[in-house]
């Protein structure tokens, strides 16, 4: 029986909501480990350097099958639970690898799995389980609305057999190197709806049919290589059987599956915080400067130790938001602190690291610049920090709405 296999009968049993001390999924971590050490830091600075899509890393996840494990069994996926998943991104990251590149298929595809059709499901699933379709774009948000989702101009407006798009996205990551794209569309005008989040639908396009013919992807060259692009619909022409779900109710299903996007990108977080701490570490044990190792002194030491401190505690949370969201309870509060404390540990270990190795952390060849990048974008995507704030200060702690 395979590590996943295993590990899929293992959680198959119905029990309490619990949550394990120590390390979660050691099989499927230790496997993980494997496939990322054939991916060393000159494979990922070459990617950096050149703003290059790490396909030969994301087509190795795949043929060993963690980026199905979410999908069900029947689909040909592990049928894990999303606790799994984040053990799987985290070590990812850990190893010095960037999960980014690829976590967008674990969470985008629940939206299938929970509203699409049978039909759409027997279509799409098995094949992005097999490796044979990737979905790995998300296009949400625009120049003009940001993190106003309800405020969207893109445009999907039934024709026939078919919807006619218009509109743009921006920030859409991955979309030169996934063949489907999750669309969310007004197909209702925001003032024609009862409820400001009524109106908007889910599309998943086939972006291989649609490029050249309404669809037009532009990169955005960026800080970091997250293969970001900003995409233009031009009267682009969608089957109507790409619809997700009920007309009308897309911006639901996308709030349904934001819970497990926290989670995951939090996972990742955590990931690029141990990575951080472990470098730290070491350097702070061979570094000699006036005869002595530099992580003898409290200045380097205290640092170290704090961050570390702050990933353990944003590991506890994410792993409560795990073990909530397996048991099918409310979890958008503790998703969302887990996404909020795994980022700014994520971020506290980063600039440790860089201030432990001094001069040297700007070098390429440490890599510490390159992760130090990486693990910024935590605290703004996919939603700000003040966002989760603002959603704490009023959903959990009762003050008025700010915004």
């Amino acid at each position: 029986m395979s590590t996943i296999a295993a590990a899929a009968k293992a959680a198959a049993a119905p029990g309490p909501i619990t949550m394990e001390v120590g390390e979660t999924y050691p099989e499927i971590r230790e496997s993980v480990r494997r496939v990322c050490a054939r991916f060393p830091g000159e494979y990922w600075r070459e990617k950096d350097r050149n703003r290059h899509y790490p396909s030969e890393f994301v087509a190795a996840l795949t043929e060993a099958g963690f980026l199905a494990v979410l999908i069900p069994e029947e689909y040909g996926g592990a049928g894990l639970g999303i606790s799994a998943g984040a053990a799987i991104l985290e070590e990812v990251n850990v190893s010095g690898c960037n999960a980014a590149a690829c976590h967008a298929q674990m969470y985008t595809m629940g939206t299938v799995l929970r509203h699409g059709t049978e039909r759409q499901k027997l279509e799409y699933l098995p094949k992005i389980a097999g490796g044979k379709l990737r979905l790995q774009a998300f296009g949400v948000t625009e120049p003009t609305s940001g993190s106003d989702t309800l405020s969207l101009r893109t445009t999907a407006v039934r024709e026939g057999e078919h919807y006619v798009v218009n509109g743009q996205k921006v920030w859409t990551s991955r979309a030169e190197h996934s063949d489907l794209l999750l669309l969310l569309a007004r197909t209702t005008p925001k003032e024609q709806v009862a409820k400001r989040t009524d109106g908007l639908s889910v599309f998943l396009v086939d972006m291989r049919e649609a490029k050249g013919a309404g669809l037009t992807i532009r990169p955005i060259r960026a800080m970091l290589n997250h293969n970001t692009t900003e995409l233009f619909f031009d009267n682009m022409r969608i089957p109507a059987a790409s619809l997700i779900g009920e007309e009308g109710r897309g911006f639901r299903y996308i709030l349904d599956g934001m819970n497990a996007e926290r989670i995951l990108v939090a996972a990742d977080a955590l990931g690029d915080a141990r990575w951080h701490i472990n470098k730290a570490t070491a350097y702070g044990k061979e570094r000699v400067v006036f005869g002595r190792p530099i992580g003898q002194n409290q200045g380097v030491q205290f640092p170290i130790a704090a961050a570390y401190m702050a990933t353990e505690a944003a590991s506890l949370m994410t792993r409560k938001a795990a073990a909530l969201f397996e048991a099918g309870e409310p979890c958008g509060a503790e998703a969302n602190m887990a996404k909020h404390l795994a980022a700014e540990a994520a971020w506290q270990a980063a600039d440790t690291c860089m201030q432990t190795f001094g001069g040297f952390g700007f070098a390429e060849e440490y890599d510490v610049e390159r992760k130090f990048r990486e693990a910024r974008i935590y605290r703004t995507a996919p939603i700000s920090s003040n966002m989760i704030l603002s959603y704490v200060a009023e959903h959990v702690l009762g003050l008025p709405r700010s915004y």
